[in-house]
């Protein structure tokens, strides 16, 4: 079993913060939760190897710390056309079953990796972890890699069940807390922040003051009350 992480290049991370951190602090964000993620797979049991899809140089490096695999991405296409490619990759070299995490919820844990291998089923098989909203698909497992098409974006849970079911699979549903929250809004970066946790990018938005600063921000207010 394989996980794999889309990683897009730094420049273009999170820009729909744009409007309440700086690209150099949606940068360092991004490599955070980055982190976080790669730090819950590696301590989950029943992944044989994680693999990352990117073009970018940091995403290498950091690869190759965790002990990753790295697929190289001709241009940033998207989440979907990056994971498609993984699939091809994964089909060809005869991989079994594939586990596609994000690199934005930094509250993932190892115990909830190993949650949705557990409940995952006999091929052909999709386990699916979905967003808080119930709108996104934070975690899909497939048997085999390309069970099921898969086409990510903010409204894509319900269409992966029904994609699912019109390949005669009746997908598993998996609420996970820590898989649930992605950071992707101001909104989510609200929820994130209003609840202290111990990962790599609470530590970072604490220690660069942007937490503090957040906390007075009208909006994000709002959207933590």
């Amino acid at each position: 079993m394989w996980a794999v992480v889309p990683v897009k290049d730094l420049g273009a991370a999170k820009e729909r913060l744009a409007g309440v951190l700086a690209p150099v602090e949606r940068q360092a964000l991004f490599r955070a939760m980055v982190e976080d993620v790669f730090a819950a797979l590696a301590a989950a049991r029943g992944l044989e190897t994680v693999a990352v899809v990117t073009r970018d140089v940091w995403a290498e490096a950091l690869a190759a710390r965790y002990g990753a695999r790295v697929m190289p991405e001709p241009a940033n296409r998207g989440h979907t056309a990056a994971v498609n490619h993984a699939i091809a990759e994964l089909i060809a070299n005869g991989v079994r079953t594939m586990l596609t995490v994000p690199g934005d919820v930094p509250l993932a844990t190892a115990a909830e990796i190993e949650a949705l291998i557990t409940a995952h089923g006999t091929a052909p098989a999709m386990t699916i972890a979905p967003a808080a909203d119930r709108q996104g698909s934070n975690a899909v497992l497939l048997t085999p890699p390309g069970a099921v098409p898969l086409r990510f974006g903010p409204d894509s849970f319900y269409p992966h069940l029904e994609a699912a079911r019109a390949c005669g699979i009746e997908p598993t549903v998996v609420e996970l807390a820590g898989l649930a929250r992605d950071v992707d809004t101001p909104e989510d970066l609200a929820a994130f922040l209003a609840v202290p946790s111990a990962t790599r990018t609470y530590a970072y938005l604490a220690a660069s003051g942007i937490a503090a600063r957040l906390g007075c921000h009208p909006r994000l207010e709002r959207a933590a009350s």
